[in-house]
């Protein structure tokens, strides 16, 4: 069964290099759009399972809201069709914010949501584990550094397998 998207928008790849290719092309046009609205797009992402979705991830620092989210699926939709961006049978566009839990992958992030409670995993051991909760304390020298029981711990950047913010109550 195949789902239309927004104006019969179909999506299609083949290979991994030309996934590659034309996802960084839809993340320009998703970018262009959010930075025209004052709007950072923090992920872009293609989902095949029963159905297809392209889903862009949209945030600002005071929050987004539904309105925000209306402004750059309508707006990204007429780019994909101008700019024929979306080749292939129909997908489903979704816009919408990264949600309570997000996932940090940027040194910007780590600093916007310092103080904020993180789980982080890394590629490689640092200090004996992979695995670290703790608050987030910023960025230095390219390191992400989280306080972990009272003590600060520096974590390479590029060592970082999965960050994402812990939802607290």
């Amino acid at each position: 069964m195949q789902i239309a998207g927004p104006r019969g928008h179909r999506f299609g790849f083949e290979g991994d290099g030309k996934r590659e290719m034309e996802l960084e092309r839809i993340r320009e046009a998703a970018e262009r759009v959010a930075r025209s609205l004052g709007i950072d797009v923090v992920d872009v992402e293609w989902k095949v399972g029963k159905q297809r979705f392209l889903r862009v991830y949209i945030d600002k620092p005071e929050g987004i809201s539904h309105r925000d989210c209306e402004s750059v699926s309508n707006q990204l939709s007429v780019i994909l069709d101008v700019e024929d961006l979306v080749p292939g049978p129909h997908y489903i566009l979704e816009v919408s914010s990264p949600g309570l839990d997000r996932k940090l992958t940027k040194p910007a992030e780590f600093v916007r949501f310092a103080g904020r409670l993180a789980r982080i995993s890394t590629m490689e051991p640092v200090e004996n584990q992979k695995f670290f909760e703790g608050r987030l304390a910023g960025v230095a020298d390219g390191k992400v550094q989280i306080e972990v029981k009272g003590r600060v711990i520096a974590l390479p950047m590029e060592g970082i397998r999965k960050a994402n913010l812990v939802v607290e109550f």
